[in-house]
């Protein structure tokens, strides 16, 4: 209730707010700007609040308070006012139309799903835009199937088929929790989390895995010893750091070229083939 109140007085002084002439509009934008006149600001910002309403009522379908919508247009408003040029010779009105709704548009994603969407500005326009160009498809002559009225409202906007489908499914359903039980609210039957499949090794993968590479390491370890001193720098910085160096510093460093170099590595890698081979074939081919 006193949410209501405060929203209703806040549109009653917004109502009140007076209208400005061009003149007393540009007079109070170059106060601001060259004279840093808050007060001029706010003026300016306060004579528009009516646009931040008007704006906000068309922003209600989604579900969000009124309240907060118009306190986002304002934020808008106030950015407006103070970007704006006043020698670009444009109403305040056309150029604050812009930000207003930005602001508006920000907040509806940011709060009308837990999930994120909308990130790019074809996203947004195809969030902002889905209901109103399939409620028109709708209203046509022809009787258009689901597909085919995805196929059009992707042609129109510029977006895939598949991210008009996903958007599509989005603002038919709402959020579901994964901690809600399953099963007509019985705590017992579980959660919608306990169904849902890990794409995480099994526990046997895991430990398999961690001996395969534990038994890998000491192998690779063994077979480095078969190399000599040259070969084995080369093969340490050649392939065992994480940005391996070239030929040609690996040649300068050594002082021979840069093929004499990539002659040992080729040398010492047969080497570590031929040792790693005796002791698992299998993992010869990983060495390619």
């Amino acid at each position: 209730m006193k949410t209501l109140t405060a929203d209703r007085r806040m549109i009653k002084i917004a109502m009140e707010a007076p209208y400005l002439e061009r003149d007393e509009e540009h007079a109070l934008a170059q106060a601001w700007r060259n004279d840093n006149d808050q007060e001029a600001r706010n003026k300016i910002a306060m004579s528009h609040m009516r646009l931040v309403i008007s704006m906000a009522a068309k922003f209600r379908s989604f579900g969000l308070p009124m309240g907060d919508l118009v306190q986002e247009g304002h934020i808008g408003l106030l950015e407006a006012a103070a970007r704006f040029e006043p020698s670009r010779e444009v109403r305040f009105s056309t150029y604050a139309t812009w930000w207003i709704r930005a602001s508006m548009q920000d907040y509806v994603l940011r709060n009308w799903s837990i999930v994120r969407g909308g990130t790019s500005s074809a996203q947004k326009a195809l969030f902002f835009n889905l209901r109103r160009l399939r409620a028109r498809l709708a209203q046509g002559d022809r009787q258009l199937t689901s597909q085919a009225m995805h196929e059009e409202i992707a042609a129109a906007l510029g977006v895939s088929l598949a991210d008009v489908q996903t958007m599509d499914a989005r603002l038919s359903g709402n959020d579901a929790s994964l901690q809600a039980p399953i099963g007509g609210g019985d705590p017992d039957a579980g959660a919608r989390l306990d169904f849902l499949a890990s794409e995480a090794p099994l526990p046997d993968e895991q430990v398999s895995d961690l001996i395969d590479g534990e038994r890998a390491r000491r192998w690779l370890q063994v077979a480095l010893g078969e190399l000599s001193e040259r070969e084995m720098k080369i093969i340490r910085a050649r392939r065992l750091t994480e940005d391996g160096a070239t030929l040609e510093e690996l040649g300068v460093a050594l002082g021979i070229s840069k093929e004499r170099v990539r002659q040992i590595e080729t040398r010492a890698l047969e080497k570590l083939r031929a040792a790693l081979t005796a002791k698992a074939p299998a993992l010869t081919a990983a060495m390619h």
